[in-house]
């Protein structure tokens, strides 16, 4: 599709659970219940919520960025 994406976030559903895929969009909302962190990434196609645990690799990231901070995402899909 592009390199910044595999899909977008609208075109994810059931039937991708368990792949690996590459999203890119801004943050739109951010919540932090402690080693989970919850972060709502949306796209021009639709939104979709990523899950980060504390010590994966992209927790520090995600939770020092800010609102409306564009960033790409790599990880599996689940349901």
């Amino acid at each position: 599709m592009h390199p910044y994406r595999t899909h977008t976030c609208g075109a994810l559903n059931a039937s991708h659970t368990g792949q690996t895929v590459r999203l890119s969009g801004w943050i739109h909302r951010k919540r932090d219940h402690g080693t989970l962190l919850f972060v709502d990434l949306r796209d021009h196609y639709g939104m979709t919520q990523l899950v980060a645990t504390e010590g994966s690799a992209g927790f520090d990231v995600l939770n020092g960025a800010r609102l409306e901070s564009v960033v790409t995402v790599t990880g599996a899909v689940v349901k």
